[in-house]
């Protein structure tokens, strides 16, 4: 049966139990076919609202686990991913539409992060204060209690684990809402693993569901952290419930990337680079390069071999063939794309590559003589879709690139200290010299600024202790003290 096995058809995950649930059934379908590979329950505002009234129940017990115990159950999490790797990348295939190389590295990347969330438990989690006072004087990392995780379809099993794991880690119970289309790939096989390396039951809930489950799990009062990842518009509206609930909430939002190609830079090489930027699991990637920016010098043979490394590209079922491009997540989702595509066309954009599809396999596409004011620059697109400009000079490329409300991934191709120069210049969460704006390490910190989220609130020691605790201030007296009355 293998770990990812059938006891969660129909049903959620509460109270250390796969049970019904009362809200609609959510079906797992294949975007790629359209095959129904299963079905889950989703939760209702009630069901969440006991999951949450659970989770607190179980929270305690389990931050008061020593810290070897915590970090076991990471570390056989980690083992986990590694054994069932096959298994859990054929749903992803599935489900997602994924290549199986974009399968691998969720399961890899999967691992790491359990691997480096069992290492938080015994790190460093206070400081000893200096006090005029005659007592001890400590700030100390608490855990927060309960922590709400809502993630996206696009990478539903990273971006999931990668608040998941650390939250547990850190002595906290966690409420898990992944995207409705991905709920095996960013909850079941959480779940299935998390049991499997011993979490206690109770720790860990699945609530799948829309919109109406998404605003109970964050609003439920037992809930403190809530870490959600996903489009900008959905984020404001978390951000806006969760302040008037008065709970942290850590955005990890859209984009609209920005790849600058420097003078004297290896065309070839640039071209692999924007390719595989904005073509790479369908261009549905919060960090997909959205905009390319070329030295006038290299622009038209960079359109032109970007162009042809485009038409080349196969698309299809990544189950059945091997291709480099699968499925849309959903007729919606292209919809958006093509709309954004014609749109500047009409408007005056060179079509040199793709701009059709058939079903959900949207083709490839490059567009030149792109301005400023066409769909396909200014918004972020979430398909694989590159546009491509022209600057004159450094300065130039700085104002093109910070034209834009996002602030996630900057990719700076050619030479270092110009790059350099550009990187500094930019606002942006990450910044990657002579590579692509798509990335991600379990022990660096990922977020963006701006219209892109609430900043680097994932990934890395720091970040993670900052973002899944509350900071106390603990003071220790030898005797009790004296006071005037």
């Amino acid at each position: 049966m293998g770990i990812i096995g059938t006891d969660w058809q129909d049903k959620m995950y509460v109270g250390g139990a796969w049970r019904p649930g009362s809200g609609d059934t959510l079906k797992v379908v294949a975007p790629a076919s359209g095959e129904v590979l299963g079905a889950l329950a989703s939760a209702s505002p009630a069901d969440v609202d006991a999951a949450a009234t659970q989770a607190a129940d179980a929270q305690a017990d389990w931050a008061a686990r020593t810290p070897s115990e915590r970090a076991a159950v990471l570390r056989r999490a980690g083992h986990l991913w590694e054994e069932h790797a096959e298994e859990i990348g054929e749903w992803i295939v599935k489900e997602t539409g994924a290549i199986p190389p974009k399968a691998g590295l969720e399961t890899h990347i999967a691992a790491e992060e359990c691997y480096e969330a069992s290492a938080l438990p015994s790190h460093p989690l206070g400081d000893v204060l200096a006090s005029n006072e005659a007592h001890w004087s400590f700030a100390r990392r608490r855990p927060a209690g309960v922590v709400t995780v809502i993630s996206p379809f696009n990478f539903p099993l990273i971006l999931s684990i990668r608040s998941v794991a650390p939250a547990l880690a850190l002595g906290n119970a966690v409420l898990l809402k992944p995207d409705p289309r991905t709920s095996v790939s960013g909850g079941v096989s959480i779940v299935q693993v998390l049991r499997e390396a011993g979490l206690p039951d109770g720790v860990l809930q699945l609530v799948p569901g829309g919109r109406e489950t998404g605003e109970a799990a964050v609003a439920a009062p037992e809930v403190r952290v809530v870490s959600f990842t996903g489009s900008t518009a959905a984020g404001r509206a978390v951000g806006a419930l969760g302040a008037q609930h008065l709970k942290r909430t850590h955005l990890e939002l859209g984009g609209n990337s920005a790849l600058v190609v420097l003078p004297g830079a290896d065309v070839a090489k640039a071209v692999s680079a924007g390719a595989f930027g904005s073509f790479m699991h369908q261009g549905q990637v919060c960090m997909t390069t959205g905009r390319h920016l070329v030295h006038e010098s290299l622009h038209d043979e960079y359109v032109e071999r970007l162009g042809a490394t485009a038409d080349a590209l196969p698309v299809g079922d990544p189950a059945t063939s091997q291709v480099a491009l699968g499925p849309i997540i959903d007729g919606s989702q292209l919809a958006k794309i093509d709309g954004l595509v014609q749109s500047s066309v009409g408007s005056g954009a060179r079509l040199v590559a793709g701009g059709s599809h058939e079903d959900l396999f949207y083709r490839p596409t490059v567009l030149a003589d792109v301005d400023g004011t066409m769909p396909a620059w200014r918004e972020e697109i979430f398909g694989p879709v590159a546009p491509v400009r022209t600057f004159h000079t450094t300065e130039e490329a700085i104002a093109l690139a910070r034209e834009n409300d996002y602030g996630l991934s900057l990719g700076i191709l050619g030479d270092v200290g110009e790059a350099m120069t550009v990187a500094d210049a930019v606002p942006s969460g990450i910044v990657h010299i002579n590579e692509q704006t798509v990335a991600d390490e379990a022990n660096a910190p990922f977020g963006g600024v701006a219209a892109s989220g609430t900043g680097s609130r994932f990934g890395g020691a720091q970040a993670n202790i900052e973002a899944f605790t509350e900071n106390q201030w603990l003071t220790v007296r030898a005797e009790i003290a004296p006071y005037p009355f």
